[in-house]
């Protein structure tokens, strides 16, 4: 049986040097059964109501900027899921909630980036979904329920975001620790703020969950802006009722983007 997934995506520059969040994405590769296809939310997707890739040969997405010429030329040519799409659709309008398909986007760096290290090969279909932002936490924890029978019939739900991701600091320690030439030290917020989820994750406090902006300590600045926060209860919401849930640390870029991942296994 497959769980449903979140991780935590991370630089592009992660498709080009793996380090510690490659290698651990590769082993899930390894060591979870073979999907039929994959079903990914990435937190650079949004809008207004839910939108499901429905090209079977989507593009590669180069949605950043400021990166190495290499980086731009690598492809990502896993094929699409037309029918996993419309199944999807299908769950989603049954609900009473809107969903169309796109045939012309692709998948951008926080879908191709992780899969290219999970299954390198490019030979496992791949749909993205939309986010819908402006919906909150409570919309997204419904719609991983809504989608939860697609884990069943082979699919790999899952959510890429990050555990925290406040990019102001990111920069400005990046920046530092270029000049001193050491790893900056974690940020208390973030260990802080991580305990709070980890812990809401293990109790399936999806109640709290759904009000992490009011409840989750230092939510703010773990998360100026809210897009790669919900890939989490999306992913947690797709694996059923209190799943068992197995945390990967992975560490934290410096200082502040904790890079942790969960898988979440129906019981």
């Amino acid at each position: 049986m497959l769980p449903t997934l979140f991780v935590s995506h991370g630089s592009p520059m992660h498709a080009l040097q793996a380090g510690r969040a490659g290698a651990a994405w590769a082993a899930l590769g390894r060591q979870l059964p073979r999907p039929k296809a994959l079903l990914i939310a990435s937190a650079h997707w949004d809008s207004e109501w839910p939108m499901l890739t429905t090209g079977r040969r989507p593009e590669t997405i180069h949605d950043f900027g400021g990166f190495p010429p290499a980086l731009y030329e690598l492809r990502y040519a896993a094929p699409g899921s037309p029918e996993v799409a419309q199944r999807a659709i299908d769950l989603v309008r049954a609900a009473g909630i809107t969903a169309n398909g796109n045939g012309c986007r692709g998948l951008d760096h926080g879908a191709w980036v992780p899969l290219l290290h999970m299954y390198p090969q490019a030979d496992v279909p791949a749909v993205q979904i939309s986010l819908q932002t402006r919906l909150g936490a409570a919309h997204h924890l419904r719609l991983g329920e809504i989608l939860a029978p697609l884990r069943d019939e082979g699919v790999l739900i899952v959510g890429s975001g990050h555990l925290t991701h406040n990019l102001r600091e990111w920069i400005a320690h990046a920046r530092e620790n270029r000049t001193t030439l050491a790893e900056p030290e974690v940020e208390p917020y973030v260990r802080e703020f991580g305990a709070w989820v980890d812990r809401a994750l293990r109790t399936d406090d999806r109640a709290s969950l759904a009000r992490w902006k009011e409840l989750a300590p230092n939510a703010t600045r773990a998360h100026p802006s809210d897009e790669h926060f919900l890939p989490l209860p999306f992913a947690l919401a797709a694996a059923g009722p209190a799943p068992r849930v197995e945390r990967l640390d992975l560490g934290v870029d410096s200082g502040v983007l904790a890079m942790d991942a969960y898988a979440f296994w129906r019981v």
